[in-house]
Protein backbone atom coordinates (compact mmCIF):
# COMPACT_ATOMS: atom_id res chain seq x y z
CA UNK A 1 0.00 0.00 0.00
CA UNK A 2 1.15 3.17 -1.04
CA UNK A 3 0.05 6.83 0.50
CA UNK A 4 -2.70 8.98 -0.68
CA UNK A 5 -1.40 11.36 -3.51
CA UNK A 6 1.48 10.45 -3.62
CA UNK A 7 2.19 9.04 -7.22
CA UNK A 8 2.85 11.42 -10.54
CA UNK A 9 2.26 8.89 -13.09
CA UNK A 10 0.71 4.67 -12.53
CA UNK A 11 1.66 2.93 -15.76
CA UNK A 12 0.89 -1.20 -16.65
CA UNK A 13 1.24 -3.52 -19.43
CA UNK A 14 -2.05 -5.46 -19.18
CA UNK A 15 -2.78 -5.96 -15.76
CA UNK A 16 -5.98 -4.73 -15.64
CA UNK A 17 -7.72 -7.13 -17.17
CA UNK A 18 -6.46 -9.71 -15.05
CA UNK A 19 -7.97 -7.91 -11.69
CA UNK A 20 -10.88 -9.92 -10.24
CA UNK A 21 -12.00 -6.47 -9.12
CA UNK A 22 -11.21 -4.45 -11.51
CA UNK A 23 -13.19 -0.89 -9.64
CA UNK A 24 -10.65 -1.85 -6.50
CA UNK A 25 -8.17 -1.56 -8.55
CA UNK A 26 -8.96 1.77 -10.47
CA UNK A 27 -9.86 3.45 -7.41
CA UNK A 28 -6.73 2.25 -5.76
CA UNK A 29 -5.18 4.14 -8.79
CA UNK A 30 -7.02 6.95 -8.27
CA UNK A 31 -6.49 7.16 -4.19
CA UNK A 32 -2.58 6.93 -4.56
CA UNK A 33 -2.39 9.72 -7.25
CA UNK A 34 -1.27 13.50 -6.98
CA UNK A 35 -3.82 15.85 -8.24
CA UNK A 36 -3.22 16.34 -11.58
CA UNK A 37 -1.62 12.99 -11.88
CA UNK A 38 -1.68 10.41 -14.87
CA UNK A 39 -2.88 6.95 -15.31
CA UNK A 40 -1.06 5.73 -18.94
CA UNK A 41 -1.67 1.95 -19.03
CA UNK A 42 -1.42 -0.68 -21.95
CA UNK A 43 -4.31 -3.35 -21.45
CA UNK A 44 -6.43 -5.62 -23.37
CA UNK A 45 -10.41 -3.88 -24.19
CA UNK A 46 -13.28 -5.06 -25.79
CA UNK A 47 -15.30 -3.55 -28.54
CA UNK A 48 -19.03 -4.44 -28.43
CA UNK A 49 -20.30 -7.99 -26.50
CA UNK A 50 -17.72 -11.00 -26.10
CA UNK A 51 -19.85 -14.58 -25.35
CA UNK A 52 -20.32 -15.67 -22.04
CA UNK A 53 -18.19 -19.35 -23.11
CA UNK A 54 -15.11 -17.08 -23.82
CA UNK A 55 -15.68 -15.04 -20.33
CA UNK A 56 -16.03 -18.63 -18.70
CA UNK A 57 -12.90 -20.19 -20.13
CA UNK A 58 -10.40 -19.83 -17.89
CA UNK A 59 -7.65 -20.39 -20.51
CA UNK A 60 -8.91 -17.77 -22.00
CA UNK A 61 -8.79 -15.49 -18.40
CA UNK A 62 -5.12 -16.37 -18.13
CA UNK A 63 -4.82 -15.38 -21.74
CA UNK A 64 -6.15 -11.91 -21.29
CA UNK A 65 -9.02 -12.14 -23.17
CA UNK A 66 -11.73 -13.31 -21.06
CA UNK A 67 -10.96 -10.88 -18.10
CA UNK A 68 -10.53 -7.70 -20.61
CA UNK A 69 -13.27 -4.74 -19.99
CA UNK A 70 -15.40 -3.68 -22.93
CA UNK A 71 -14.80 0.01 -23.87
CA UNK A 72 -17.74 2.17 -22.72
CA UNK A 73 -17.34 0.08 -18.90
CA UNK A 74 -13.87 0.87 -18.97
CA UNK A 75 -14.36 4.59 -19.57
CA UNK A 76 -17.83 4.42 -17.16
CA UNK A 77 -15.47 2.33 -14.31
CA UNK A 78 -12.60 5.42 -14.44
CA UNK A 79 -14.92 8.25 -14.23
CA UNK A 80 -16.87 6.43 -11.55
CA UNK A 81 -13.94 6.57 -9.69
CA UNK A 82 -13.17 9.98 -10.21
CA UNK A 83 -11.01 10.41 -13.27
CA UNK A 84 -11.62 12.65 -16.07
CA UNK A 85 -11.01 12.66 -19.58
CA UNK A 86 -10.62 8.74 -20.04
CA UNK A 87 -9.11 8.05 -23.92
CA UNK A 88 -8.31 4.98 -25.73
CA UNK A 89 -6.15 4.80 -28.49
CA UNK A 90 -5.68 1.52 -29.68
CA UNK A 91 -2.47 -0.11 -30.66
CA UNK A 92 -3.25 -3.17 -32.37
CA UNK A 93 -6.69 -4.80 -33.12
CA UNK A 94 -7.19 -9.07 -33.07
CA UNK A 95 -8.41 -10.83 -35.79
CA UNK A 96 -9.92 -14.16 -35.03
CA UNK A 97 -6.96 -15.74 -37.29
CA UNK A 98 -4.51 -14.38 -34.40
CA UNK A 99 -6.16 -16.44 -31.97
CA UNK A 100 -6.66 -19.76 -34.12
CA UNK A 101 -3.82 -21.83 -33.00
CA UNK A 102 -4.87 -20.90 -29.28
CA UNK A 103 -8.38 -21.83 -29.67
CA UNK A 104 -8.04 -25.06 -31.28
CA UNK A 105 -6.26 -26.11 -27.93
CA UNK A 106 -8.56 -24.79 -25.70
CA UNK A 107 -11.29 -27.22 -26.12
CA UNK A 108 -14.20 -24.30 -27.58
CA UNK A 109 -15.42 -24.89 -30.57
CA UNK A 110 -12.91 -22.58 -32.51
CA UNK A 111 -15.00 -21.40 -35.99
CA UNK A 112 -18.07 -20.74 -33.11
CA UNK A 113 -16.14 -18.68 -31.01
CA UNK A 114 -13.62 -17.26 -33.61
CA UNK A 115 -16.50 -15.71 -35.56
CA UNK A 116 -17.80 -13.85 -32.11
CA UNK A 117 -14.65 -12.46 -31.46
CA UNK A 118 -12.80 -11.39 -34.14
CA UNK A 119 -12.05 -7.77 -34.43
CA UNK A 120 -13.70 -7.23 -30.66
CA UNK A 121 -9.91 -7.07 -28.79
CA UNK A 122 -7.58 -4.65 -29.12
CA UNK A 123 -4.58 -3.95 -27.56
CA UNK A 124 -4.67 -0.01 -26.47
CA UNK A 125 -3.24 2.62 -24.55
CA UNK A 126 -6.13 3.69 -21.92
CA UNK A 127 -5.24 7.24 -20.28
CA UNK A 128 -6.57 8.99 -18.16
CA UNK A 129 -6.12 12.15 -15.26
CA UNK A 130 -7.02 12.88 -11.60
CA UNK A 131 -8.50 16.45 -11.61
CA UNK A 132 -5.86 18.78 -10.28
CA UNK A 133 -6.39 20.29 -6.92
CA UNK A 134 -8.52 23.33 -7.01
Amino acid sequence: PLPGESVDVIISNCVINLSGDKRQVLAEAFRVLKPGGRFAVSDVVVRGQVPDSVRASMELWVGCIAGALEESEFARLLTEVGFENPTFEPTRFYEAADAESFLSQSGLDVDAVAQEIDGKFMSAFVRATKPAAP
